[in-house]
């Protein structure tokens, strides 16, 4: 869980400015990469692993996403983790994990938390604000955790701390959407 919290604290390499978007709440995208897939409003990209490899992101996240709407100086982002887990683990064990990983981190406090399903498996959507990195603004969290053929995935949204109902919607859509199977409309 060391290396979860390495994660969480450079997600804060990716906040940058960004242009405006469009504020309508429907999946305008469909996101596969042969692992994850997942729904993206308008407004939001993939950022490609060059940038992420520019920033200093750890090769532990396969993939990111940018809003191009930024609020309050920053680019609202959705990181996806991986880590490949040695002993039998179920979604709901690994995300109770993560869950208590992160409550170490400097600033910790549950904003939220609640019951959500990915691939059929029970799991936890844990919002919540802390100070990761030293110097910098405290910062929102959603984190999701589920487990696919033995490797544990984290998506986690960092965002600042207030933010308006329209991006928390876009943030639900996306972790609500989270699959590890090929959608039919990317096939």
């Amino acid at each position: 869980m060391k290396r979860f919290l390495a994660i969480i604290s450079t997600a804060a390499l990716l906040t940058a400015c960004g242009g405006a978007s469009s504020s309508a709440i429907a999946c305008s995208e469909q996101f596969w990469n042969g692992v994850i897939a997942l729904c993206l409003p308008a407004g939001w990209t993939v950022l490609e692993r060059e940038i992420l490899d520019d920033r200093g992101v750890p090769d532990q996240v396969i993939v990111a996403f940018q809003a191009e709407k930024s609020v309050s100086g920053q680019s609202p982002t959705i990181t996806v983790t991986s880590e490949k887990i040695g002993l039998p683990l179920d979604t709901t064990a690994y995300s109770k994990a993560s869950v208590r990983a992160v409550t170490t981190l400097p600033g910790y406090k549950l904003i939220d938390s609640r019951s959500m399903t990915v691939e059929s498996q029970k799991t936890e959507l844990h919002v919540f604000s802390a100070q990761p990195v030293a110097g910098e603004p405290e910062r929102r969290f959603f984190q999701l955790s589920a487990v696919a053929a033995n490797v544990g995935y984290t998506v986690t949204a960092l965002t600042p701390v207030s933010i308006s109902d329209t991006l928390q919607k876009e943030i639900m859509l996306i972790m609500n959407s989270v699959a590890f199977s090929q959608p039919a409309a990317a096939k």
